[in-house]
């Protein structure tokens, strides 16, 4: 996965690059499209957002509601 220009494998690095694109975008829908950009699937859950890798779909974690 890469976050920030960097292969990591770290949550927590995602999380942070998922949450720092998603101040610079105007909606969640452009949040999401711009995430697809960069290979990952934002789904919204009643525990919060969800977060797979593309294009296997892998789960990577949930981000909080």
């Amino acid at each position: 996965m890469f976050a920030n220009n960097q292969l990591t494998e770290n949550l927590d690095d995602v999380r942070a690059f998922l949450l720092a694109e998603r101040g610079k975008a105007l909606s969640d829908a452009e949040w999401r499209f711009r995430m697809k950009g960069y290979g990952y699937q934002l789904r919204r859950t009643e525990r919060g957002t969800e977060v797979s890798h593309l294009p296997q779909n892998r789960l990577l974690g949930t981000l909080d509601a």
